[in-house]
């Protein structure tokens, strides 16, 4: 299968969730909702296992993966407060949910081992990854290596192909035979082992019940798992974009003179098979999301395990004492992007963009500009999707993921993104827009992930405001004709080599300020519940 392109709805804006990392909850919900639906939605147990060199091992517990993974298990959407008392559910419902960690050599750090059994005596094993910003990849079925990423609908067919009296069709004639009965797939892969074949078929809609019917009657056929579509942008075999660098948009917008807006909402049109005007609109109720998250935060919020309370409100009272140095709009930001970790950090609803742990740099700073210079949500939703297609680029060209390459991939992308949106919002051009996304992540490469007592809070908060000041400063460079140097491209595929030459400390495990003393004392406080 080849490789699609990214999409803004799917990679880079979103999931809505609750909790505190997306590469955690929002991953491991889903890679758990593609293990219930493998056993026809009727779990009965399941042991996850992480490597102990990986991320997971030391994170799964204080970023909330055994949350997010259970949640997917029992069914419950990742924006129900319910999944914050899954666990407890799941003993409630006779699910038996066991994590270990074991040194098995997995090669990336977000790797899950799973072993599922249902109650009706049916078993699957599934190895995993969550490769940030919520997005995921199963890479192996039952022995046999898949690549499902949730945006098609899936059957697994196994057939017995072992020359026995139950396989009298060799696996040429099963192939065909399997492939008569479904309707022409997207996608279609076949892998062997000795005793037996996985035909994997991907389609952009759902096929009819029937011919799971008539493939359950086949001889040969031991088995078909069907999946549904997990993400909210469906992908297809006659995918299209516009553009895939930045290098070909800025061409494209010299014979077509457009803002950055318009050319993103034409890619994510083209990418999911849908109209402009739709692509507006998911864009606007993520705004909305977002602007009732900020509401909420001012409000203030509370959440037991927790490093930081609430702190948002501090930003007007000090403004009113004569404390701050004046600038409205970067302590507008300040306090929009405050509310909105406070509600992550309080388990509340809000967007990863692109990720949970950086979700109040972009959306808080794109707001916060539109808040003091007045700016209707139109103008703040077009300066949302200029941003968008920055970080498809992002997502095409390096990673969202921490454990990846950092938090320069997180908060540093979403810093990059938030220029071009604010740029967008200033009537920027598309080359001005790329210009100052290239400055701002140019000032963040090498940027250390190393969170405080294993919670996303510290230092999390102050690096996602000083990607919204790094926004702010980088738009103005571009917007008065400063010289970016380097190109978008490049600079992308260069913050992403540093991120990968990163010590595995520096990439959201356990080490700079997250092996301080105070860290150590924080951690062992919040682990007794004190």
């Amino acid at each position: 299968m080849k490789k699609l392109p990214p999409s803004i709805f799917n990679d880079v804006i979103g999931p809505v969730m609750r909790g505190s990392s997306s590469s955690h909850v929002a991953g491991a919900s889903r890679i758990a909702t593609l293990v219930r639906q493998s056993l026809g939605n009727d779990v009965a147990r399941v042991l996850v296992e992480f490597d102990v060199n990986g991320s997971l091992a030391e994170t799964h517990k204080g970023h909330g993966t055994d949350m997010g993974f259970v949640s997917g298990i029992m069914g419950i959407d990742m924006t129900d407060p319910a999944m914050l008392d899954a666990e407890r559910l799941a003993r409630g419902a006779g699910i038996d949910v066991e994590f270990r960690v074991l040194d098995y050599g997995a090669e990336h750090p977000n790797h899950f081992r799973i072993e599922a059994a249902g109650k009706n005596g049916n078993s699957r094993r599934w190895e995993a990854l969550s490769v940030g910003g919520g997005m995921i990849e199963m890479i192996k079925f039952d022995g046999f290596d898949v690549r499902i990423e949730g945006d098609f609908y899936e059957f697994l067919i196994t057939l017995i192909t072992s020359n026995t009296p139950d396989a009298p069709n060799t696996a040429d004639e099963l192939i065909d035979a399997v492939k008569k009965i479904c309707p022409q797939p997207d996608f279609i892969n076949v892998e062997h082992l000795p005793d037996k074949t996985l035909m994997a078929l991907k389609f952009a809609s759902k096929p009819d019940s029937s011919v799971l019917k008539a493939l359950l009657a086949l001889s040969g056929v031991s088995d078909v798992v069907c999946l549904e579509p997990i993400l909210p942008t469906h992908s297809s075999a006659s995918c299209a974009v516009p553009f895939r660098t930045p290098e070909q948009l800025e061409a494209l917008a010299k014979t077509e003179p457009r803002p950055m807006w318009e050319f993103a909402a034409q890619y994510e049109a083209a990418r999911g098979n849908t109209t402009q005007d739709d692509v507006f609109e998911k864009m606007r109720a993520i705004l909305d999301i977002t602007e009732r998250a900020i509401a909420e935060g001012l409000r203030g919020t509370e959440y037991r395990d927790r490093i930081l309370g609430p702190q948002a409100f501090k930003i007007d009272e000090s403004a009113k004492q004569g404390k701050l140095v004046p600038c409205e709009t970067l302590n507008t930001t300040i306090k929009f992007i405050t509310a909105l970790m406070e509600v992550k950090s309080a388990m509340g609803v809000i967007v990863a963009a692109p990720t949970a742990g950086a979700c109040g740099c972009l959306p808080g700073t794109i707001l916060g500009v539109g808040k003091t210079l007045g700016l209707s949500q139109d103008e703040c939703v077009k300066g949302i999707l200029a941003a968008g297609i920055v970080g498809v680029f992002i997502a095409e060209l390096a990673t969202f993921a921490a454990e990846v390459a950092g938090c320069q991939v997180e908060c540093g992308a979403g810093s990059g993104m938030a220029a071009a949106g604010i740029t967008q919002m200033m009537g920027g051009s598309v080359e001005q827009c790329l210009d100052a996304a290239s400055i701002a992540l140019q000032n963040i490469t090498g940027l250390a992930c190393d969170p405080v007592a294993n919670r996303v809070e510290v230092p999390c908060l102050g690096k996602n405001i000083m990607g919204g000041a790094n926004a702010l400063a980088s738009a103005n460079m571009a917007l008065a004709g400063y010289d970016k140097v380097i190109p978008l491209e490049q600079t992308i595929i260069a913050m992403y080599d540093i991120g990968v030459s990163l010590p595995k400390e520096l990439r959201c495990t356990f080490g700079g300020l997250g092996k301080t003393k105070a860290s150590l004392e924080i951690r062992e406080r919040l682990e007794k519940g004190l």
